[in-house]
């Protein structure tokens, strides 16, 4: 395997973009989740980090592929008219969620950088507009480190389990700040490190386009966050989504477990970090 910290940035994008791409085509990830490999169901990943049997039932076939490890929608506290961002919207999971929150009157743009979902989110926006009657969600093609947004236009910004994927965090972050109107906030849900990760998964590529070789300390998140000139910073750990994939035997986490020292595991190293934040 070769090292994800010693490739260059652009390459780093490359694999991802690669591995994201697979998932579009094969609906699932057997990087680390949505059920294929042996690992669990995309709904079941979804109802064990609070997402409703309502809000599934309720989604375009396809939509979710199980790369989910929180909640930001609810995180979001998302209210009629706002208009929202979702950064790495995939094949429009949490678009079409939050599209039903801001109704008619609002707006949720999906941002990704692989050309496969975005195709694959437009074709699930038709879908979701005929049986809603809602016209309310977008997707553009583009990298999260540089986004397809004007300045201050945004209301709310989401993004679930792919900020820890850039090669570029800190940009990622001044992007946010960028795009967001003053007074508008940030509800990220994503994977952070409590320990540094023993150099053998810090080379896995597996590892990296699963989100775990690519995160950032819990601290170095916080640092990131701030320097950006966001405030009113909330980041909340939680360690239940790790263990949960753990206990169903995820192919990514088994594979993991097993380069880890003995008596430790997972979640001792990784826990999933929900960010709550607001521009000044």
């Amino acid at each position: 395997m070769t090292s994800e910290s010693k490739k260059p940035p652009h390459e780093i994008t490359n694999l991802v973009r690669k591995g994201y791409a697979k998932v579009a085509k094969e609906g699932g990830s057997c990087c680390g989740s949505s059920g294929c490999c042996g690992g669990p169901d995309a709904n079941d990943i979804a109802t064990s980090i609070g997402y409703s049997n309502e809000d599934l039932k309720k989604l375009p076939n396809g939509a979710n592929l199980g790369l989910s490890c929180g909640n930001p929608t609810a995180l979001a506290s998302l209210r009629e008219g706002e208009v929202v961002l979702d950064l790495g919207s995939g094949a429009g999971f949490d678009v079409f969620i939050a599209a039903r929150k801001v109704g008619h009157s609002g707006r949720v743009i999906g941002v990704d950088m692989t050309p496969e979902m975005v195709g694959k989110a437009r074709a699930n926006a038709r879908a979701f507009f005929e049986s809603t009657g809602l016209d309310n969600v977008e997707f553009r093609l583009g990298e999260i480190e540089h986004l397809p947004v004007a300045d201050a236009t945004i209301d709310v910004i989401i993004s679930n389990c792919v900020i820890n994927l850039s090669p570029d965090k800190p940009q990622v972050y001044r992007e946010i700040a960028r795009v967001l109107r003053p007074g508008g906030r940030v509800a990220v849900s994503d994977l952070a490190l409590l320990k540094p990760l023993p150099e053998e998964i810090r080379k896995s590529i597996t590892a990296l386009v699963g989100c775990i070789a690519g995160a950032a300390l819990v601290e170095d998140t916080r640092r990131m966050i701030e320097a950006a000139g966001l405030a009113d910073l909330l980041c909340k750990t939680s360690s239940e989504y790790i263990d949960s994939m753990s206990e169903w035997s995820d192919p990514l986490y088994r594979e993991i477990a097993r380069m880890l020292p003995p008596d430790t595991k997972p979640s001792d190293y990784v826990t999933s970090l929900n960010i709550t934040a607001r521009k000044p």
